[in-house]
């Protein structure tokens, strides 16, 4: 077991950072909706049933895309793009099979 957990320990961490942020983001979004609903004079309803609605999924789907868009294309243009003196980038003058030190 501690060889497990020290062998996936990044992915262990993330994964538990991606459910509590998703949690949090469940109760945020479960307040703001029932005070739409209190403003409109419509039935609150719970936590459960806020989660597994089409709601929820839009918040979810909106919030994150603009986050994995943003991670993914600075992953991906950094390997073939450069700035100078940046850095997340490659020496300007340097070949694209370069790759630095590598350990």
């Amino acid at each position: 077991m501690r060889r497990f957990l020290h062998d996936n320990s990044l992915t262990l961490a993330f994964g538990l950072a991606f459910l509590v942020v998703l949690a949090c983001q469940a109760v945020a979004g479960h307040a703001e909706f029932n005070q739409q609903l209190a403003v409109d004079g419509l039935a609150q309803i719970g936590l459960g049933e806020y989660v597994m609605s089409s709601d929820f999924a839009v918040d979810v789907t909106e919030n994150w895309q603009s986050e994995l868009l943003a991670v993914a294309s600075m992953a991906v243009l950094s390997v073939y793009l450069r700035q100078r003196g940046s850095p997340e980038s490659k020496p300007v003058g340097a070949a694209h099979t370069s790759t630095g030190v590598e350990g």
